[in-house]
């Protein structure tokens, strides 16, 4: 990120942040997943979307087709997502796992250098408990400053882990959540029992289960297995966290720590609305407090205004000075509503399409032939190479469309009819 100099104090802001977890059984999205997404709640103003899916159909059809297209999964959250102003940041896809992140596009330029590793944990990989220290070892990154992922200030850990619950007959669990008795479970919860051996894993933090185990259901139903196998229920479905420089973070009681973040549990619940699946899927919302790195863009764009489908559209924008350019630095003009960063209407490279520059001023254009005929509303965004990121951001503006000209006998331009 840009260096910032050392006098200037930026203020705290706050991210909400919204992370989901769910094992779907290779079953389609639901028609509706506002709980499960937040997106009724009157009071929450999220600013990005983490969300981890299990067992998604990875049949060799639905892996070719996914492999062309969109998974349904990926189009589901980009539909419901994308006219709230969120943006599909990133996604990995590893056989039935799927990883997406969505951030609120004003966010954009703020999101810089995105790496993404992942480690084998399927057949002839890394699968028990026993291997957790060592797929988090290979967790290595190219950034000098972070190579392992245990260098980062702040870890989201989550997923069905898979975690059972000992010792306890069935009777008695199943009695212990009818009755809501949550407490009664957890000391022979796995995850609470192996925490209490392993250092690595006590570093993160949980918020207490005060909600059903997630597995095992019945699909289409609220209720546990009724198999001849009547597996246990467990809380499989699990989301933690690590501070690297606080590992006591505030759950209650947000506090700013030092150097420059903190993070505040929200909520910490199952939806068990949801009945397409074996699990039932788990979210936490969790309140960022960070000051950050800049405290603008590193890029300023500028449309010319009015800016018509008669004539070329000439960009200028303006960069600061410890900004460095590429030649390979694209503008892209993208509908209000974009989906993800590919999601552009047309773009420019502009070195190629420069057409002046002076001090702190730069204009581009984008040919005529390029600008749609709609009367949308319109973004642009500055995509620079070497962050591989957005890092600069139009406000939105209008295009208007083309006048329909016609010379009368004075040959004055009349409005045609």
């Amino acid at each position: 990120m840009a260096a910032m100099n050392p006098q200037t104090e930026l203020r705290v802001r706050t991210l909400s942040i919204h992370v989901v977890t769910w094992n779907v059984a290779s079953a389609a999205p639901p028609p509706d997943l506002s709980d499960l997404l937040q997106l009724n709640s009157l009071n929450l103003n999220l600013d990005v979307y983490v969300i981890g899916l299990q067992e998604m159909n990875c049949g060799i059809m639905s892996l070719l087709s996914d492999t062309a297209f969109e998974d349904p999964w990926s189009s589901f959250f980009m539909d419901v997502l994308s006219p709230l102003s969120f943006v599909k940041v990133s996604s990995v896809r590893m056989q039935g796992l799927l990883l997406l992140i969505f951030a609120k596009y004003q966010h954009l330029p703020f999101i810089q250098i995105l790496s993404t590793k992942s480690t084998p944990t399927g057949l002839f990989g890394y699968w028990r408990l026993e291997h957790f220290d060592r797929i988090l070892e290979m967790q290595n990154f190219e950034a000098q400053d972070i190579p392992n992922i245990l260098d980062h200030d702040l870890i989201l850990w989550f997923g069905d882990m898979n975690f059972r619950i000992e010792d306890f007959g069935l009777h008695f669990v199943r009695e212990s959540i009818n009755n809501q008795c949550y407490s009664d479970l957890w000391e022979k919860d796995q995850l609470s029992i192996a925490k209490r051996h392993d250092p690595l894993l006590r570093e993160f933090q949980e918020g207490p289960l005060l909600f059903p185990p997630t597995y095992k259901f019945d699909k289409n139903s609220n209720n546990y297995d009724t198999s001849e196998k009547k597996r246990k229920p467990a809380w499989t479905d699990r989301i933690l966290w690590r501070l690297k420089r606080q590992p006591q973070a505030a759950i209650h009681t947000p506090t700013l720590s030092a150097p420059h973040f903190t993070l505040f549990l929200r909520s910490y619940v199952s939806h068990m609305l949801y009945s397409i699946s074996d699990h039932k899927p788990v979210t936490s919302t969790f309140d960022l407090e960070l000051k950050p790195l800049v405290s603008a863009p590193l890029i300023t764009l500028l449309p010319e205004s009015p800016c018509t489908t008669e004539s070329d559209m000439l960009i200028s924008y303006s960069l600061t000075a410890d900004f460095l350019s590429s030649p390979w630095d694209w503008i892209g003009l993208y509908k209000v509503g974009l989906r993800h960063i590919n999601d552009y209407v047309s773009y420019v490279w502009v070195r190629d399409n420069q057409v002046s520059f002076s001090d702190g001023l730069n204009q581009v254009y984008i040919d005529i032939s390029d600008i749609p005929e709609t009367e949308d509303q319109f973004l642009l965004f500055y995509y620079s190479n070497n962050l591989h990121s957005v890092v600069g951001i139009s406000t939105p503006f209008k295009i208007q469309p083309r006048s329909f000209l016609v010379e009368g006998p004075l040959d004055e331009a009349q409005p045609q009819i």
